[in-house]
């Protein structure tokens, strides 16, 4: 028996495949993974930072009569000066899609020094409202300082609204709440003294806008920025005065989802 040339086996081999061709062959089809999703669901952060203003108004004058000789007038001047932040938030995350309401609380320490300088002018003129009394009027002015620091506590509910565009998340909202706030002894300098006034206290209602942008590392977790304009209201006092204390807070943290 001959052996076949190699040629006519292989030309052999295709027309029996050909033959088979009208055969299904089935394909398994491997479907792709599911897109990454980053920050969704429950959450909780840590952040700090400073409180880099608060805007605790102008110089305000007061004047007194005591009696028709002698008039006192204070004029104070408050300084706005830096202090810092720090606390916690817990929140929850809504859906998947692009925008993704979110609702958190917002629980932190926001501690600031509050001094302020002043000066009083006191006019004693013995001749006022006396016809022809020539008399000198006598003028005195001191001048002095006042310093303390000032520990709050701010409780926070926010709705934000989140920007998923992968890995960076912008977001804004707003909140409101209450804070407690709490004063250390309050030191009062003059030229020829010094001494100390017990400090107080106070609790009242607050509201802030917030607003920041997130970057994940990975679908759970991620590091932020985030700005406050936060306000303090004094609606327990009458003043007759605008006494809300505005301030302006930048800080950074750490998110992580659950």
């Amino acid at each position: 028996m001959k052996k076949l040339p190699l040629f006519l086996v292989a030309i052999l081999g295709f027309t029996t495949v050909s033959v088979r061709g009208g055969e299904d062959v089935a394909y398994k089809q491997v479907a792709p993974p599911p897109p990454e999703l980053y920050g969704t669901g429950f959450y909780g952060a840590i952040d700090m930072g400073a409180n880099i203003f608060q805007d605790r108004g102008g110089t305000r004058s007061f004047t007194e009569q005591f009696d028709i000789f002698t008039t006192d007038t204070a004029k104070i001047h408050p300084d706005n000066d830096a202090g810092l932040f720090g606390g916690i938030k817990l929140g929850y995350v809504f859906g998947t899609g692009i925008v993704r309401p979110t609702i958190e609380g917002d629980f932190f320490y926001n501690g600031f020094r509050a001094d302020s300088d002043f000066r009083l002018r006191e006019v004693f003129d013995p001749c006022h409202g006396i016809p022809g009394c020539e008399a000198p009027i006598f003028l005195t002015t001191r001048s002095g300082s006042v310093s303390t620091w000032i520990n709050t506590g701010a409780f926070m509910g926010n709705f934000i609204l989140r920007l998923a565009l992968g890995r960076f998340q912008p977001y804004a909202g707003a909140g409101v709440g209450v804070y407690y706030a709490e004063s250390t002894d309050v030191e009062i300098k003059t030229p020829f003294h010094r001494f100390t006034a017990s400090g107080e206290n106070h609790a009242d209602l607050a509201w802030q806008v917030l607003a920041g942008t997130d970057y994940y590392w990975n679908p759970k977790l991620s590091t932020f920025i985030e700005y406050h304009y936060l306000n303090y209201t004094s609606s327990q006092i009458d003043t007759g005065e605008d006494r809300n204390l505005r301030q302006h807070l930048l800080g950074a943290g750490l998110r992580v989802h659950f």
